[in-house]
């Protein structure tokens, strides 16, 4: 077991999952209650790092991440080593590519919330803030834990990504799913076995919870 990329993969969804969910409760309330022009497009966009090879995501990712883009310079100015091949690389690619697991699961659980209860809470007195925070947000939260496990689960498995942005460097940005392929390649079968096995896991539980947080918003829903 590679102890090392297995802490640098759980620190990497760690800072992915608590940087990303703000955003995905915030866009997935946005989604659900409100109509907008684009909303469609909005949707798609979020969803796209679901159909795209992560390979071409990946790509895209690195050439803006890369010395000769304009964020990569701005970064290397600013913290004096590039942003592609870095730690830090790597979450804000993982921001990206985890978009539809964060905000999907949230903007059910607040699209499963009757209209009715939003219109009760401002009758009551409530401003839409206090309503968002002590109504939406309590019956939402399986879909916000829902969306936790499922970008945890997600970031401890991706590898495509991780590759073309980090290249797999020891103690920066070799993550577990790396150091399993890197043990496959070195025909050390048991190995790259008990990661994966390691990482079965993972994905077991997170769907496990998922499965469980979902017929609660469903029942709710219903």
């Amino acid at each position: 077991m590679d102890w090392a990329a297995f802490a640098l993969s759980l620190e990497l969804a760690g800072a992915t999952a608590f940087l990303l969910l703000p955003f995905g409760v915030a866009a997935g309330r946005a989604l659900a209650a409100r109509a907008f022009a684009g909303k469609g497009l909005v949707q798609a966009l979020l969803a796209l790092p679901l159909v795209l090879p992560p390979s071409v995501l990946g790509y895209y990712l690195l050439v803006a991440f890369g010395i000769a883009s304009p964020l990569g310079r701005v970064w290397q100015a600013l913290f004096g080593h590039p942003l592609a091949f870095s730690f830090s690389g790597l979450v804000f690619a993982s921001l990206i590519v985890n978009l539809p697991f964060a905000v999907q699961p949230i903007e059910r659980a607040f699209a499963a919330i009757a209209p009715e209860i939003r219109e009760a809470a401002w009758v009551c007195g409530l401003s839409r803030w206090a309503g968002f925070l002590r109504i939406e947000l309590p019956l939402a939260w399986p879909g916000i834990l829902a969306a936790f496990a499922l970008t945890v689960a997600h970031t401890m498995g991706e590898f495509g990504v991780v590759l073309m942005v980090g290249g797999g460097i020891p103690g920066e940005t070799r993550t577990v799913a790396i150091a399993i392929y890197d043990r496959a390649q070195a025909l050390d079968g048991s190995g790259a076995g008990r990661m994966s096995l390691l990482l079965l896991a993972f994905a077991l539980a997170a769907l496990g919870l998922v499965q469980i947080l979902g017929g609660r918003v469903g029942g709710r829903d219903g």
